[in-house]
């Protein structure tokens, strides 16, 4: 008997709102970084650091967004429901937003203290950690989803 399919709750269209919302922070989160890297290498432009703590401060906000919107459409279900995928999903979205909330604490403080080496540094363990953890939020809304269902 197959496992059935994972539907979300919260859709428009028939499209997940979660899975709307997600790109924001995903792109927030890597354009942190690249802006980083660009303050890193202009000498020191402010300008570059405070794009980080925008970038930063948005991608946390739709981040939180996109978290609520997943938790209940994973947690509107019955447990036998619920892949397991889901779960690694979810843990890793939560290591990516402390990641980036702790980024943007250090990100606060002022001067080239303030993004290199630490800010730099999360920033780049906050995108690796991003990519496994959108290739599973990936298979869990379109890979495992199409197997569920054929």
């Amino acid at each position: 008997m197959a496992a059935p399919r994972f539907r979300p709750h919260l859709a428009l269209g028939g499209v997940p709102l979660h899975a709307m919302v997600v790109p924001f922070p995903i792109v927030c989160f890597i354009g942190a970084f690249l802006t980083d890297l660009a303050y890193l290498n202009s000498g020191g432009q402010v300008q570059w650091a405070n794009f980080s703590q925008w970038l930063l401060a948005f991608g946390e906000l739709m981040g939180a967004i996109a978290a609520l919107l997943g938790l209940i459409d994973l947690f509107s279900r019955r447990r036998a429901a619920r892949p397991n995928s889901a779960y690694f999903y979810f843990g890793g979205c939560a290591l990516v937003l402390t990641l980036g909330l702790f980024n943007n604490f250090v990100h606060a403080r002022d001067g080239w203290t303030g993004v290199v080496p630490t800010g730099l540094m999360l920033s780049v363990f906050t995108v690796l950690v991003l990519i496994p953890t959108e290739f599973f939020g990936y298979r869990l809304a379109h890979v495992d989803a199409r197997e569920r269902a054929g």
